[in-house]
């Protein structure tokens, strides 16, 4: 199943990518919930994560970095705003410098997180990304944000099929 669509609205300075998995919700909330899952899937497969800080509560941080194939390790950090497990997660998103702090060279973006039962088995996961401004979508947008989220959620078909075994 995974990705079905992904809608890029510059007025509305968002971008917004559903996906459907043939998963009970509590399944696909684990991928959020559990950092070991969150690092098998949060970053393209040539860009694997590693999650440092794990707070998933109001005001909790959650900090990671990838490592690409030649070694680099871009940072990240999350500044969760708002949790209603296992139905959705909103969080503050970043860019991190080498010794995790924000980068004020790099935009921020806040991620609405839905994780919903369409049918028996069948969950429905909306990531909802909102812009500061056009200039930081339409950059993201450059650095390959639409298809590196594409090809992370990707894999997590195979990681939810380990769930249920």
């Amino acid at each position: 199943m995974s990705v079905i669509s992904t809608v890029k609205d510059p007025e509305a300075l968002t971008m917004t990518v559903t996906a459907e998995f043939a998963a009970p919700q509590e399944h696909v909330w684990r991928l959020w919930a559990d950092p070991r899952l969150l690092e098998r899937w949060w970053g393209p497969p040539t860009y694997p994560a590693t999650v440092v800080d794990h707070d998933l509560t109001p005001g909790g941080r959650v900090s990671y970095y990838m490592t690409g194939p030649e070694g680099d390790q871009p940072r990240g950090w999350w500044r969760i705003l708002a949790v209603d497990a296992p139905a959705s997660l909103s969080f503050e998103d970043g860019f991190a410098d080498a010794e995790g702090n924000p980068d004020p060279d790099m935009p921020s973006m806040v991620i609405q997180v839905s994780v919903e039962p369409q049918a028996p088995g069948v969950t429905r996961m909306v990531i909802a990304t909102t812009f500061p401004s056009l200039e930081s979508m339409e950059q993201l947008v450059a650095m390959g944000m639409e298809e590196g989220m594409s090809q992370a959620m990707g894999q997590i078909d195979g990681i939810l099929a380990e769930l249920q075994a």
